[in-house]
């Protein structure tokens, strides 16, 4: 596994990032639009924003009528890459599962 797969799956594991990365995938939003979707405190959604940042999973641009407010977007590469992977570990339990079914069904 790559350590961009790696940070995926870590930013991937609070359900609060999840769902961040599900309001994301309807189009861009602001920080505070965010937090209080998700029903945190703007600190909160600070460091998990942060990790969904450092993870790749999304980037953050200024609009240029104020450079205070941030707009985060989902970025597709490490989702991409990550469907890969779970693309192949299916065909591996697949693979595994049906021989082990064929393996039953000859025991009998």
């Amino acid at each position: 596994m790559s350590a961009t797969l790696d940070r995926t799956l870590a930013a991937l594991a609070d359900p609060h990032r999840r769902q961040v990365v599900e309001l994301l995938r309807d189009g861009p939003r602001q920080a505070g639009e965010l937090a209080r979707a998700v029903g945190l405190s703007a600190p909160a959604m600070s460091r998990h924003l942060k990790t969904l940042r450092e993870s790749g999973l999304v980037e953050d641009s200024h609009p240029g009528f104020d450079a205070r407010v941030r707009i985060y977007t989902l970025r597709q590469e490490p989702m991409a890459e990550l469907m890969v992977w779970l693309r192949e570990s299916e065909q591996l339990w697949s693979a595994q599962l049906a021989a082990f079914r064929a393996h039953l069904e000859s025991e009998t």
